[in-house]
């Protein structure tokens, strides 16, 4: 079922969930701004952990760009909110366990809520807050990218950088998407490697 595009005495929450490049910012940015068309009030936020694009816009691997507010914690958000009925929050893996019961209480305020973030990190680990968001929202959506290694469907966010730090904001000089079968988190080779390409890709 469709969610309709505006609440009528209820809020709820969203969860657009999946690997690095399977389309989550973009897929939050086409809703917000279906709302802001339905001239709903809308308002975005991301963490000050990612300034990938700008500190004042949320973007997309597809260069789709909205504005937004960089938040250091997810308390920040609801000083922030202000008159607005829809809310989006990108990169929520970024923003600690206490997002959950943010969004939780702007649901309850009667306003929609959008989260999009990863659900795994690169080690195939559940990324907190996104198993407790999914467990709490009503409309949940799994994207998936294309593994770069074979083409299948990849759930997976394949580290393509000798870093430890769980905490690694990055494109595709940092991740690749891979499916089951391709994503080793021991192995920080990219594509090329793993097809073999490296030395001829380095001499041309």
């Amino acid at each position: 079922m469709t969610p309709s595009l505006q609440p009528v005495g209820v809020g709820w929450i969203e969860v657009i969930t999946g690997c690095m490049f399977s389309g989550k910012t973009e897929e939050l940015i086409r809703r917000l701004r279906r709302a802001q068309f339905a001239r709903q009030r809308v308002v975005v936020f991301k963490p000050g952990i990612d300034n990938r694009y700008a500190e004042d816009s949320v973007g997309s691997h597809s260069g789709q760009r909205m504005r937004s507010f960089q938040v250091e914690r997810a308390t920040d958000i609801p000083g922030l909110v202000g008159e607005a009925q829809v809310v989006g929050v990108d990169e929520a893996q970024f923003l600690g366990p206490e997002l959950v019961e943010i969004v939780e209480r702007l649901a309850n305020e009667g306003r929609r809520v959008i989260v999009a973030g990863l659900d795994m990190d690169y080690r195939g680990v559940p990324f907190e807050p996104l198993p407790q968001l999914l467990a709490v929202s009503e409309y949940i959506t799994k994207n998936l990218a294309i593994c770069m290694v074979c083409g299948n469907p990849a759930d997976r966010s394949q580290r393509v950088v000798n870093r430890d730090a769980r905490f690694l904001v990055g494109e595709s000089d940092a991740y690749e998407a891979r499916c089951r079968r391709c994503w080793d988190p021991n192995n920080f080779e990219p594509r090329q490697e793993q097809l073999g390409l490296g030395q001829n890709l380095s001499e041309t």
